[in-house]
């Protein structure tokens, strides 16, 4: 018990930059479920039960557009599909002793950031990491969306733009430490970056939503980086 409390406790404060930064980008999501005919409450749960900007943003513009259940249901999968390969890199992760509930609770909040600080832990990831994480990233996004709802036409858009910008710092904090150790990940980094920024101007490939475009890329840099560099497995004594 000792030692899920110490991962709580530092999953919840790795996790508060990224509630501050949820909590600014989801008031963009509060002015367009607003737009969308949606009240603070409404807005707030299927924020605080979906968790993803893109995913947000998309489901809100289909509910103003008075789009089906089914178009809605096939657009978010579409988007959010990038969530089922970080599931599967987390799922790696974890103990082979970790429970299903475990994993299924895990699982529910895979995010972006979220996944970012995960799989930057050193050894077997705990699952009251996460958890500690999740405990201020989901109310960062939930009261970002309601207050967006509510006063978010009263802020400049200037301003709300401005907040937006804290969320990529913290994502250049999150991959620079290890890119400064590792040779192989600085390159894969620059790649990876030089990749998105090439797909999203190409003719065909611009046309392709961008939650595929960054499965694409995922699933082919990471198995040439896997196959070019292996990572041996270290043991648990390591």
């Amino acid at each position: 018990m000792s030692i899920n409390k110490e991962w709580y406790k530092k999953g919840l404060r790795d996790g508060i930059p990224i509630a501050l930064g949820y909590f600014a980008v989801a008031f963009t999501l509060g002015i367009v479920a607003k737009k969308a005919g949606l009240t603070a409450f409404q807005a707030g749960l299927a924020t605080g039960l979906t968790n993803a900007s893109a995913g947000g943003y998309a489901g809100f513009t289909l509910i103003a557009a008075g789009a089906g259940y089914l178009e809605v249901a096939l657009t978010e999968l579409i988007v959010n599909a990038r969530y089922l390969l970080m599931s599967c890199a987390l799922s790696q992760k974890l103990s082979p002793d970790t429970s299903i509930l475990h994993r299924i609770l895990v699982a529910f909040d895979v995010t972006d950031e979220i996944f970012g600080i995960s799989v930057s832990v050193t050894g077997t990831l705990n699952p009251y990491y996460n958890y500690g994480a999740m405990t201020v990233a989901i109310p960062g996004w939930t009261l970002g969306t309601v207050f967006g709802v509510i006063t978010g036409n009263i802020l400049p858009a200037s301003l709300v733009s401005a907040l937006g910008v804290g969320l990529y710092g913290m994502f250049i904090a999150i991959i620079i430490p290890p890119a400064k150790k590792n040779g192989v990940i600085a390159a894969l980094v620059i790649i990876s970056m030089l990749a998105s920024l090439a797909f999203s101007k190409l003719p065909v490939i611009s046309s392709v939503s961008s939650g595929m475009r960054v499965i694409i890329l995922t699933v082919v840099i990471s198995i040439a980086a896997a196959l070019l560099f292996p990572v041996k497995e270290e043991d648990d004594a390591a």
